[in-house]
């Protein structure tokens, strides 16, 4: 029987099957064969003695949460207390270019700005828009909810950004205590003690934090340049341009005319070194 892997706890494994959850266990063979369940995985298992016999390929995998097909991820983005981080932002894009998440942009208490500030933030996320990346305001409760159907979803972003402030206003029965579920990023206190997939709106919400940790030992300067798409717009004489310090780059061109937005290009080179100086 196929099912979704909902929740973990020490090692017993919630199955979900036809609108039923079966408590599970895995077999040895997958300790053997060095492979963890997470949860999100599709997997098949035996309804009779509740094994579960076999992980099915995954999509794509986070290591922290360690969840498994993600469809797309929520970065909630405060434009104050605490103030805009557009260095954040990019660093978080990055991450889910790379694990295959779909990002999508949720900014919040931009009630905090004066006029001219909040003209200032839309110049920006027009930008991020054209780029092909959705941005939303917090108080879009509709348009957020339809975002859910048929997916599943994780939150994440700045500590302090009003994550679990937006998931109480979209639906007001999860009855969520600021804090107490912390889909926080950095020192905030994660309260959550497992990993579970809670059904909303037609699809599904990891109640854990999002990215914990901003880490990018795993991967080069070519996945990071990769992951910033609108460079993939130009053409440079060389191939293997990284678009640093190259003669005729046509990416270092467009940002002199004003095409590239440019903090993304100086968040673009403080990520380069910074894999550059782990490797």
């Amino acid at each position: 029987m196929q099912g979704e892997l909902i929740k973990i706890i020490s090692d017993t494994h919630f199955v979900k099957a036809n609108d039923q959850v079966f408590e599970c266990k895995c077999r040895g063979k997958f300790r053997n064969q060095k492979i963890t369940p997470l949860v999100g995985d599709r997997v098949l298992f035996s309804k009779e003695d509740k094994w579960i016999t076999e992980i099915l390929p995954r999509k794509n995998e986070l290591s922290r949460p360690p969840v498994a097909n993600i469809d797309q991820g929520f970065l909630i983005t405060s434009v104050k207390q605490p103030d805009f981080s557009l260095n954040l932002l990019d660093k978080l894009i990055v991450l889910m270019e790379l694990s295959k998440v779909k990002p999508i942009l949720c900014i919040t208490k931009m009630d905090l700005l004066e006029e001219e500030e909040q003209k200032q933030i839309k110049k920006i996320l027009a930008y991020y828009k054209k780029i092909g990346y959705p941005v939303y305001f917090n108080y879009e409760y509709a348009k957020l909810k339809r975002l859910f159907k048929g997916k599943t979803s994780v939150f994440t972003g700045q500590t302090g950004a009003g994550k679990s402030t937006l998931l109480n206003r979209l639906a007001p029965l999860l009855s969520l205590k600021t804090g107490e579920i912390s889909l926080a990023l950095g020192r905030g206190k994660h309260t959550t003690r497992h990993v579970e997939l809670i059904e909303l709106f037609g699809g599904k919400v990891l109640d854990t934090p999002g990215f914990s940790a901003l880490d990018f030992h795993a991967y080069t300067k070519e996945d990071i340049k990769s992951s910033f798409v609108e460079f993939g717009n130009y053409t440079c004489k060389y191939h293997d341009c990284m678009h640093l310090k190259e003669d005729h780059c046509a990416v270092k061109e467009a940002l002199s005319k004003g095409e590239i937005l440019p903090s993304r290009y100086e968040n673009y080179q403080k990520l380069v070194e910074e894999v550059e100086s782990v490797r």
